[in-house]
């Protein structure tokens, strides 16, 4: 009787263990991830997508998450789509990881307009909803 009272115990703990960080991983908010044109430095193409493939330059495109959009600009991360860094707070040319920060156009797309405080990130080429609900405007 008293080992199954301890393995009830230790059953309990280890769930309570695992609920808590599944709790943790479901809190974190993933930015979201585009496949951005990686033509290098001086590339003004502005190719972005939700999908795989070619930019309108032809060169193939690469996972990036998006770090934020500055007005009428998205600032990406080149890292990878996995990376989950921040803009480097001493330098805005820079994610925190010390890579450079990709700028991509949104003129003609439309972008969520949910407010300044709302960090879905949705881009897309379409009108329509975004990510939280809200409608999506264009960025003229």
């Amino acid at each position: 009787m008293k080992k199954v009272f301890i393995v009830l115990v230790a059953a309990v703990f280890v769930l309570g263990a695992m609920s808590i960080s599944f709790a943790k991983q479901a809190g974190k908010a993933k930015s979201p991830v585009y496949y951005v044109c990686d033509c290098g430095p001086d590339c003004n193409c502005n190719s972005m997508s939700k999908k795989p493939g070619n930019c309108t330059c032809n060169k193939k495109m690469r996972q990036m998450h998006l770090l934020e959009i500055d007005g009428d600009t998205a600032l990406f991360c080149t890292c990878g789509g996995g990376c989950e860094c921040k803009i480097d707070p001493t330098d805005k040319a820079k994610c925190g990881c010390g890579k450079p920060v990709k700028k991509v156009s949104l003129k003609g797309k439309y972008v969520c307009a949910c407010g300044p405080d709302c960090k879905c990130g949705s881009i897309s080429d379409k009108p329509g909803k975004c990510k939280c609900g809200s409608e999506m405007k264009l960025v003229e």
